[in-house]
């Protein structure tokens, strides 16, 4: 395509929004009217998919519940009597924040709150962490430090961080059903390093959590500072916009109503039913081009913003968790998903983008651009140049560096960082994911390998529980093929072998003897 149809092609496919000063151009994804025909039923089947979300339809038939993320900004279109339970909660959520900022609500043994711990896992913490990154103010009113995970070194490097600040940091729980191992175990680590100072958990804790799960039940008897509530028609990769992202949000300064804002007029513009005047129906309409409506090719996510930083992890997350299907929605095995990787620009032009160029031709680009370079004019670095014309000039060069060797792109343009722009990015991404699984006819809004991995996890666990007891009670060693026997799992002696190698390296009363590179002659002594 020359020059001057290209510049064409640009204004025909070309989306922008006036009030969110937002572009959506796919014109470099090579799309063509005649293909937009073609897929014009199966959008007007995702259009009427996306309303019956949207009135309440059940979406989650695994766990038969309804789909509401879309509720939380625009409480008014919710199932009668959801709506003023949002409302109240934002309510909620900033008389809170302002207790905290004033010190009305304050720690026992210091006159304000510092530092917020938030523990989380999945979605439950990776939106917090995105919007922290992307919107918190150089000096915000509290700190934030994030466990979002199992990892003990993880764990101590945090808690070691906080040492002195413990009794001024607030802690916040949040977990749907109370009993997500990892949010659980970082809870109860936490727990213990306030006991060893000598504090009161529950006069630092806060709970984000459904009525009456494990951990509501926790925090009424205890006691705990405040609760927020989970909906159960939230899903975790779609919770920002509810108390899981607003309350800590809220707490380090951001303006949640200006989020709410912009993820609301990002919805009614992605209720269109005009493929070319909707821009997350444009997003997966590219989607689906580029991998044939098989996820053949990965979106590499490169986000000309530092502050933008995690915003590729996020749709990592939103996209692949879920996309990922084995199953489309009548049994057939399909194993439908887009791969989602990418880090920030210009960083990537050091790092893989030699690759992209010329290497295997097994994905398309988002490029997320940021029009405002600064707050504030910037010096020139050369004549008539700034480190923001750089950036630009970087990420244009890239884009049609990558055009020219046929590597496919979108780009979405939005004019600065802020909190509403930072809520329609959300919105917009959360739609087109509804959309394409729709077009690709998958469940987008359930998770059963994760599920699977969790029961597997938690099988594991009771086999080793089972090893501890068996070796406790057999006073001699024995070898790796005896132990399996005895607590029956011969046929999983890898698992046996795996779960002493672990035990045996954190001093848990068991050693391993003979030649570690030859596992089935290892003896398991337990002391």
């Amino acid at each position: 395509m020359n020059n001057q149809k290209l510049w064409q092609h640009y204004q025909d496919w070309l989306y922008y929004h006036e009030s969110l000063g937002l572009y959506v151009d796919v014109s470099r994804m090579r799309l063509e009217d005649d293909f937009l025909a073609t897929m014009q039923p199966k959008f007007t089947r995702a259009f009427q998919d996306m309303e019956a979300l949207e009135a309440g339809a059940i979406a989650n038939p695994d766990e038969n519940r309804m789909v509401g993320h879309y509720w939380l900004r625009a409480p008014e279109l919710a199932p009668a009597g959801l709506g003023q339970d949002i409302s109240d909660s934002v309510v909620q959520i900033e008389a809170f924040a302002t207790d905290i900022h004033s010190g009305a609500i304050r720690p026992p043994h210091a006159p304000k709150f510092t530092d917020i711990l938030f523990i989380g896992i999945g979605g439950s913490a990776l939106g917090p962490q995105f919007v922290a990154e992307a919107l918190s103010p150089d000096f915000p009113p509290l700190a934030t430090h994030f466990i979002d995970n199992t990892d003990p070194s993880g764990i101590d490097r945090v808690l070691h961080r906080l040492q002195d600040a413990l009794n001024r940091t607030l802690v916040i729980v949040a977990t749907k059903s109370g009993g997500t191992p990892e949010t659980r175990n970082g809870m109860v680590e936490v727990k213990h390093a306030y006991q060893q100072q000598g504090l009161y958990f529950a006069r630092y804790a806060v709970a984000v959590t459904m009525q009456d799960s494990k951990l509501d039940e926790m925090q009424r008897a205890e006691n705990w500072l405040a609760s927020f509530p989970m909906f159960d028609w939230v899903g975790g990769r779609t919770s920002e916009m509810s108390a899981v992202g607003l309350l800590s949000a809220a707490l380090i300064g951001i303006d949640i109503r200006a989020m709410l804002a912009g993820a609301k007029i990002m919805d009614e513009a992605t209720r269109i039913h005009d493929i070319k005047r909707n821009p997350a129906a444009l997003l997966a309409l590219s989607w689906y081009h580029a991998g044939h409506g098989k996820g053949e090719k990965d979106m590499v996510v490169l986000a000309y913003k530092d502050s933008l930083l995690l915003f590729s992890r996020y749709l990592q997350q939103l996209v692949m968790e879920s996309l990922g299907k084995e199953l489309d929605l009548d049994g057939n095995i399909v194993h439908q998903g887009i791969t989602v990787y990418g880090n920030k620009g210009s960083t990537d032009q050091h790092a893989y983008v030699q690759q992209l160029r010329e290497g295997v031709m097994n994905f398309f680009i988002t490029f997320i651009e940021v029009l405002e370079d600064r707050q504030g004019a910037s010096i020139e670095v050369e004549p008539d140049a700034t480190t923001g014309d750089f950036l630009s000039g970087f990420m244009q060069g890239t884009r049609e560096a990558l055009y020219e060797s046929e590597r496919d792109s979108i780009t979405v343009t939005i004019n600065r960082v802020d909190a509403q722009t930072v809520g329609a990015l959300i919105a917009l991404y959360e739609r087109a994911v509804g959309f394409y699984g729709s077009l690709v006819h998958i469940n987008a809004y359930h998770q059963p390998g994760v599920e699977a991995g969790k029961k597997v996890a938690c099988t594991l666990l009771v086999l080793q529980r089972d090893i501890l007891t068996t070796l406790r009670a057999a006073n001699h060693p024995l070898s790796l093929a005896q132990l399996a026997e005895k607590v029956g799992a011969s046929e999983q002696i890898e698992i046996v072998y795996k779960i002493v190698r672990h035990l045996a390296a954190n001093q848990r009363g068991i050693t391993l003897q003979g030649n570690l590179a030859k596992p089935t002659e290892l003896i398991v002594c337990y002391h």
